[in-house]
């Protein structure tokens, strides 16, 4: 344990050390502007700006994208700061020391007055001004402007970026980690040309620094030299201008050096691949261009007064590139004209996996007109996130892993209309106000609001759509006032409630009884049928469709193998599990107080019910005249809607062998009513009878 816990604290310190480290060096560079410095540590930092210098070039000219180099502004500021920090020292040497001769200010700086001004310091400032001019107005312009233009267009493309990062989300295209790591990128994105433009400010300003601080000391030089050390004015201008102009060239090579990275980066633009990568890749796209250009070289050869050799040379040259190139460009097109006959190929194997995926269709879809798309794009868009929460929902609720709904756009709908669609049938429909708010008086009575009157989607009460400004003063009034993004959730959520045994898939309950353990696993295998995946999926579709929580996945699995061995009949099974539910069924049903409201059947319709069953080993059947079956359902309703006037909604108890018969009259009349048999009431439940139903 020991050992383990010394790495990350090697790690640890590593890091800290690191910061430390930089901030001595940038606190070093700040200390140059006011700090003299020897000739030798002048020479060693101004290896460093070069080498640096050098360093970032090649990273610009290697890196693939422009972001993999983001902290290029943040350095940037510190070689510029580190430039005119050693341009403060030299320039306090060069006047201090210019008249001892050309290494007063050290040897770099006089390696390049002697190698670059050869001895005539006129021939320095041109050469000076001329890497000014390029570093100035040609590279820093150009890549300032082109910075500017990546930012401002990066920044007015985030909202539909993010956008479209939504809707991919909302349609399933991509999951909640692969948007979070595009929202990221898009950041990072936007910060990295930000930071850029104002970059670009640091190497303008670092060339325009450069030419000052050589003008003045060319001039301070002189007069230090005439003045002070009795010099003429020749010698002044000739000893102080060498070392001022191999100063200024000290200074701009890494400076011109830092701007074509910084010039490579900003016009890299959308281009992935290292530099050589993309020109050269993209040249060699179009041969025929370097025999055009072979021809012009060699109709310029031809002229009159110019260099036959050469341009003949040159344009030998061009041509074998061009063959080469030529070359290429053939090898590669066989090469993909072999894979897409490769391709054909599969593909003629594959037609039969192609047209199985366009027949198949979306478990669970969701169809939006053209104006409710909004309610799943952009930053606020809430529609998507509520759709995703109910997965949770029905897992936690009911046990049940509810399939994706894909969202999807359909221009043939009604611009303010949605449907969904369960397995590709579509079962609902509804209209919204994406922009307003839908309220419902709780107490059905007529709302006393302006706006659009119209129905609730889902349960199909009266309602207005109102301007978000008269929001609060319903809220004030009492009514219940909800979003458009919440209307077509729970529209939604009651559609899945009704379809539950059809989104069940065989695919699904593969994949619950996978989460058991392996000894309740083994227990499916031994239920009868010859198919006990299908026997168990069948058992879960009868208790969904009553809308009974199959989360208690191993006593359900245990109660159908308890007598699976001697019967394969779904609904005997079913009966039986219900039983075995009786403590989770009854919890379900029970008030505040604790008890059970229940309706019961007069005796009357009890013997009636029962004596209409006929037994023929696991086959049931029931006899009653549809007359009869028409008097009860209407005796029943009856009772139901006192209670359900009141939102309360008692379970009906009958007894066992008539309850499957029941439950089929009740199912399309009132199909949130639960009917139990007296087998499924847990011997601690207490029952209230709230009501008979009369014969």
């Amino acid at each position: 344990m020991a050992a383990t816990d010394q790495k990350p604290r090697g790690f640890a310190e590593s890091f800290a050390t690191r910061d430390v480290g930089f901030a001595i060096g940038v606190t070093l560079v700040l200390a140059m502007l006011f700090i003299p410095l020897p000739a030798v540590i002048l020479d060693f930092g101004l290896a460093i700006s070069l080498s640096v210098s050098v360093l970032i070039l090649m990273v610009a000219l290697w890196i693939p994208k422009p972001l993999e180099f983001n902290s290029f502004p943040t350095l940037l500021l510190v070689v510029t700061l580190l430039r005119l920090s050693l341009n403060v020292a030299s320039t306090r040497l060069i006047l201090g020391e210019g008249h001892t001769g050309p290494s007063a200010a050290g040897g770099v700086i006089e390696g390049f007055s002697r190698f670059i001004v050869a001895g005539n310091f006129v021939i320095g400032i041109v050469i000076f001004a001329i890497l000014v001019v390029i570093n100035f107005v040609v590279i820093t312009k150009g890549s300032t402007r082109i910075a500017e233009v990546a930012a401002r267009f990066s920044l007015d493309a985030m909202p539909g970026k993010q956008m479209a990062i939504d809707a991919d989300l909302g349609s399933g295209l991509i999951d909640e980690a692969e948007a979070r790591r595009r929202r990221k990128e898009l950041e990072d994105e936007n910060g990295f040309f930000g930071a850029m433009d104002g970059a670009s400010k640091f190497v303008r300003g670092d060339a325009v620094a450069g030419i000052i601080i050589t003008l003045v000391n060319v001039v301070g030089g002189i007069l230090v030299g005439v003045l002070q050390h009795d010099l003429s004015i020749g010698e002044a201008a000739d000893s102080y201008t060498t070392l001022t102009i191999g100063d200024g060239l000290v200074s701009q090579v890494p400076a011109l050096i830092v701007s074509l990275a910084a010039g490579l980066i900003v016009t890299k633009g959308g281009t992935e691949g290292a530099a050589n990568e993309a020109v050269l890749g993209q040249l060699s796209n179009f041969p025929k261009a370097t025999y055009v250009a072979a021809g012009l070289l060699a109709g310029i050869g031809l002229l009159p007064g110019f260099p036959m050799f050469i341009f003949f040379l040159l344009a030998g040259g061009m041509v074998a590139l061009g063959r080469y190139i030529q070359k290429q460009a053939d090898a590669a097109k066989a090469a993909a004209d072999r894979a897409e006959a490769a391709k054909l190929r599969a593909g003629a194997a594959s037609s039969d996996d192609d047209l199985r995926s366009t027949m198949k269709i979306d478990d669970l879809r969701l169809d939006l007109g053209t104006a409710l798309v909004s309610l799943t794009s952009g930053p606020q868009a809430a529609l998507p996130g509520k759709i995703r929460s109910l997965r949770g929902l029905f897992g936690r609720e009911y046990g049940f892993i509810l399939p994706s709904v894909r969202i999807k756009d359909d221009a043939n709908l009604p611009s303010n209309t949605y449907a969904v669609s369960v397995q590709g049938v579509e079962v609902a429909r509804g209209d919204v106000r994406p922009t307003m708010m839908m309220v419902i008086n709780p107490a059905e009575a007529a709302i006393q609001l302006p706006g659009e009157r119209a129905k609730d989607p889902t349960f199909g009460l009266d309602a207005v759509w109102i301007d978000h400004g008269h929001a609060a003063e319903a809220e004030k009034l009492g009514y219940t006032v909800v979003d458009p993004e919440s209307v077509i959730t729970t529209h939604l959520t009651e559609v899945i409630k009704e379809h539950m045994p059809e989104l069940l898939t065989y695919a699904s309950v593969q994949d619950l009884i996978g989460g058991l353990d392996r000894d309740y696993q083994k227990l499916v295998n031994e239920v009868s049928g010859g198919a006990p995946v299908i026997t168990v999926q069948h058992v879960l579709q009868a208790l969904l469709a009553e809308r009974v929580s199959v989360r208690n996945l191993p006593l359900i699995v245990e109660s159908i193998a308890e007598i699976g061995r001697t019967s394969s009949n779904v609904v005997t099974l079913t009966e039986h599990v219900r039983k075995r539910l009786a403590n989770q069924i009854c919890k379900g049903l029970s008030d505040d107080s604790g008890f059970v409201p229940v309706m019961t059947m007069s005796a009357a319709w009890e013997k009636e019910f029962v004596e209409a069953v006929r037994i023929n080993g696991d086959e049931r059947n029931f006899l009653m005249t549809p007359q009869r079956v028409q008097e009860f359902v209407l005796a029943a309703r009856q009772q139901i809607q006192k209670f359900a006037s009141k939102d309360e909604w008692p379970a009906l108890m009958v007894a066992p062998e008539v309850r499957t018969f029941v439950r089929s009259m009740l199912e399309r009349v009132s199909p949130g009513t639960q009917v139990i048999s007296h087998n499924e009431v847990h011997r601690k439940a207490n029952l209230r009878t709230v009501a008979t139903i009369g014969g």
